[in-house]
Order: C-alpha cells, then structure tokens, then sequence
C-alpha cells in the first residue's frame, strides 16, 4: 500500500510539474525574437532531435527506435503526426508571440471536447448523458466566443483540432513519449534545417546573433522534451481520471497570463464564452471521475 501512494503521489509531482512547465511557456517563446514563428518552431524541432538523441543513447535506446524508423506503416503515421504537431506548434508560438495568448488558451481548454467528438465520429463510442450536455455548452461557448471575436477563432480551432487528431493519431501506435518524439523531429528535420540554413545564407537568421539568444534557442529543444518526459513518468502512474483533470492546468495558466501578465482584453462576453467552457469542462470532469471509479469497482469485484 505504501508502495503504491509512494508511486501515485511521484506520478502527481511529474504531472504537476509537466503541466505547469507546459502552461509556462508563453513566457519563454517571446524571449526568442525577434526569431519569427516559423524560426522558433524550427529551432524547437531541431534541437528536439539532438536532445532526443542524447538521452535515448543514455538510456540505450538508439537500436530500437531504429527499429521502427524501419518500418513504412509505421513511419506514414508518423509522417502525419509530424505534420499535426508542426501546425499546432506553428499556430501556437505564432499566437503567443502576437499577444493572443487568450486565445490560444482556448485552443486546448477546448480541445478535450474536440476529442471526445473524434470519439464518436470517428471511433464510434457511445457518449455519456454528462459528455453530449459537454459538447453542447462548449460548442455554445465557442459561438459567443466567434461573436465577441467578431471572427471565426481560428487559432483555438486550428490548436484544438491540430492537438486532437495528433492524439488521434498517436493513440493508433505503441510507442513511447521520447522514440515517437525523436522520430517526428527527425522527419521533419530536412524542411526545418534546410530553412534554418536558407536564414543563415541571408543573413536574417537569429542564431549566432548574440550568446544569450542562441542559448535561448538550443534550449528550446529541452523546454520541450522535458515535460514530455515528465508527463510519460505520469502517465503509467496516475489513474486515466487524473490525468483528465490534470490537462486543464496548462491552459488555466495560459488563460491567467494572457489576462493579468499580458492584459490582454477580455470584455464581458468573452468571459460569458469562457465562462460557458469552464461549466462543459467541470460536467466533462465529473463524468471522469465517476467512470473512473465504476471501473475501478468492477476490477476490485472481478478480484
């Protein structure tokens, strides 16, 4: 018994941690200009795959995840979840660094809906009564949120929709957080590298410019692998429930720096619009529970 709360409560500490470190970084990404977009989602792919590489040889990975770089079925979702993941990480550091952090808070407060959607259409699961009343506000929530915007949200959306299929995507292999992590930057290493090369030859790349910039930059492969690896210490020892309510730390932090660090504005209606996910989230995360503790009493009663 000791052995297991010694484990719960170190799986809590590493998501926790994963989760903050993740809401945290729109005080990072802006520390990276003037770098654009594109540059910084380069840089972060880049030094991904060295960071990678250093720990799975430590960690005497290497052969295995050569294994599966050979094997095309798997390497073709891979390529997709490259291309999945490079769009939300374009959309997001874009909204970050043009002061739509707000924004891109709602991206992933209401990408959780956008899964359990995927879940229906295209899994074909069956919907609790609690879940479609989710749905129902959240897509209510978004409505007034595009009214207030006076626009389509369309980086929320594209953020949501990026961040669920890549999770879609990824669900359909069995690989870990670090090989799939280190074989998706290596996919994309060629367009990436080839762009940071093309910057260096104009003269308008940002590395090499100053020692505390290039720094910064080399670092963005760490800032992102770190608590990736946090999180898959959290995954195996955490109840799946947890971990549901665990995700909405991240954007609650993203929401609380667009507002009260960044000012961002946020007239009545927007936070009406909030207001209305926060309600679809809450009903989301008490049906969480509640079916995480019917299973767990089936497994103790199978017992």
């Amino acid at each position: 018994m000791a052995g297991k709360r010694s484990e719960y409560s170190l799986g809590l500490l590493f998501g926790i941690s994963s989760y903050v470190i993740w809401g945290l970084l729109p005080l990072y990404w802006p520390l990276l200009q003037p770098a654009n977009s594109l540059e910084i989602v380069a840089h972060r792919a880049v030094w991904t795959l060295v960071f990678c590489l250093i720990v799975l040889a430590l960690t005497k990975q290497i052969y295995s995840t050569l294994q599966v770089v050979k094997n095309p079925k798997v390497m073709l979702v891979l390529l997709l979840s490259t291309i999945l993941i490079s769009i939300n990480w374009i959309t997001y550091i874009w909204a970050v660094n043009h002061k739509q952090v707000v924004e891109a808070a709602l991206g992933y407060y209401i990408s959780p809906l956008v899964i359990i959607a995927f879940g229906i259409i295209i899994l074909r699961e069956k919907m609790q009564p609690l879940q479609w009343f989710s749905v129902a506000v959240g897509a209510v929530g978004v409505l007034v949120l595009t009214i207030d915007y006076g626009r389509f949200p369309w980086i929320a959306i594209a953020i949501a929709l990026s961040w669920g299929s890549y999770g879609l995507v990824k669900k359909k292999l069995n690989l870990g957080a670090l090989d799939g992590l280190a074989i998706e930057t290596l996919i994309s290493l060629l367009p990436y590298a080839g762009y940071l090369i093309y910057l260096g030859k104009q003269g308008t790349g940002q590395f090499g410019q100053s020692p505390g910039l290039t720094l910064l930059l080399m670092s963005a492969g760490a800032v992102t692998a770190i608590p990736l690896l946090l999180f898959n210490g959290c995954a195996t020892r955490l109840p799946y429930s947890t971990i549901g309510l665990l995700q909405y730390i991240t954007p609650t932090i993203l929401f609380s720096i667009g507002v009260w660090v960044r000012h961002e504005d946020m007239p009545t209606a927007r936070w009406i619009g909030f207001f209305l996910i926060w309600c679809a989230l809450i009903a989301l995360g008490i049906e969480l529970v509640r079916s995480s503790r019917t299973i767990d009493n089936r497994i103790t009663q199978g017992k």
